[in-house]
Parts: structure tokens; C-alpha cells; sequence
């Protein structure tokens, strides 16, 4: 993925953060589109289709959850990296963004070198993913990591982008022990803070939507990891 053709949306209220955030992965010779408010962003992401939006949380008119929320449900941005900007940084916080679709935080106040090196990140996680899109069929599921959708007898199961990725990774691999840093690695990415209870709440809900018989089906005895 060259620079010059990856397109990055940044979205947040306050113009000092446009700029100083714009001006630094423009001199990484990225292209740079802005937006000041949720509602705008959607608009934006429709017309540009970005490779990765950098997004403030707490917003006026519509609010960064809500905004990711309604990206995710757009067709042509199914493979959009979304991550929040934010001063929070506790684990229900996150998790709530996760929840609505997003795939990492950036910390307020923004470190500029900091910043770069988790764009180009969250950039190489993006062209993996390309990399190895496939379907996978296992315990009559069907996972669609290219749609991010799962069917069962034909009945479609919605899960947010990083409990998709999640179940992807565990249905990969049936009956596999997988070790905390692993997941953390291959689902959040391994510059990626989150905090210890995410994985367990991630797991605790995937069990709870795909019903605990089909993921035992998953994982042959259920879900293990070491800590």
C-alpha cells in the first residue's frame, strides 16, 4: 500500500487537533481528508473511502460511537480502520468502542512520532488482513472475514469488528490453547494498550451470541488461553 494512495479521514471538533494531526501524516505523504463532527464524517467516509479514520470521541451533533456505528453499516467500508482519539483510557471505555466497531485508541494528548508509528501500524494490519481474506467453514458456520459476516443455516449472527476477529481467530485454529499476548497480538495488534479484562469481556459476549454449544463446537473443549 503506497502512501501517496492511502487516504486517511481525521474527525474532531477542535481545529488544532485537524491541523497538528493533518500536517504530520501529510509529511508522511499520506492524503489527508478532515471532518469537524460525526455526521460530517459519514459523508466524507461515503465520498473519499479512506483506509483509516482517526476519530474524536466526544463530538457535538453526533458523537464518534454513533458515527462508527453507522460506517460499519456501509457496504463499501467494510474493511475501514477505525480508531478512536481520547483522553479515556479505562477498560469500559474501550470496550464500548469496540463494542461499536472500532479497532484501536489513540491516547490524548498526541505524542506526533507516536502518532506515525500507530498509523503505520494499523496500516500494515489493513494490508494483512487484504493479504489473507478468506471464508472459513467450521461446525456449520460460516465466517466471512472479507464481509466480516458469520452465517448460520443461513441465519446471519452480528458482531462487532473486533468479536468477529476474535471468533475468526479461535475458529482458525480449532482446539488450539492460545496464550493472552497472542490474541492481543493478532486481534488488537501488538502496540495496541488494552486492558486485561478485554479479552474476557470480548469472550464472555461471544459465548452469549453464538450460544455456548456452537462455540464449544469451536474450540472442541471450549475456550482456553494461558495467562
Amino acid at each position: 500500500m503506497k502512501k501517496r494512495n492511502t487516504k486517511i479521514l481525521l474527525v474532531d471538533d477542535e481545529p488544532d487537533i485537524l491541523e497538528i494531526v493533518g500536517y504530520n501524516l501529510t509529511q508522511e505523504g499520506y492524503q489527508i481528508f478532515t471532518a469537524a463532527n460525526g455526521k460530517e464524517a459519514i459523508i466524507k467516509a461515503k465520498k473519499e473511502l479512506p483506509d483509516l479514520i482517526i476519530m474524536d470521541v466526544m463530538m457535538p451533533e453526533m458523537d464518534g460511537m454513533e458515527a462508527c456505528e453507522n460506517i460499519r453499516k456501509i457496504p463499501e467500508l467494510n474493511n475501514v480502520i477505525i480508531t478512536f482519539l481520547t483522553a479515556r483510557s479505562e477498560d469500559y471505555s474501550q470496550v464500548a468502542g469496540f463494542d461499536a466497531g472500532a479497532d484501536d485508541y489513540i491516547t490524548k494528548p498526541i505524542k506526533p512520532k507516536l502518532l506515525v508509528s500507530k498509523v503505520k501500524a494499523l496500516l500494515r494490519r489493513l494490508k494483512e488482513q487484504e493479504q489473507n481474506s478468506e471464508t472459513l467453514n467450521v461446525g456449520g458456520i460460516e465466517i466471512n472475514r472479507e464481509e466480516y459476516k458469520i452465517r448460520k443455516d443461513n441465519v446471519e449472527i452480528a458482531l462487532p469488528r473486533k468479536e468477529f476477529e476474535l471468533f475468526y481467530l479461535l475458529a482458525s485454529k480449532p482446539g488450539k490453547v492460545f496464550k493472552r499476548d497472542e490474541i492481543l497480538d493478532k486481534v488488537w495488534g501488538n502496540e495496541v494498550v488494552v486492558g486485561g479484562r478485554t479479552i474476557d469481556v470480548h469472550i464472555r459476549k461471544l459465548r452469549e451470541k453464538i450460544g455456548e454449544d456452537l462455540f464449544k463446537t469451536i474450540k472442541g473443549v471450549g475456550y482456553k488461553f494461558e495467562v
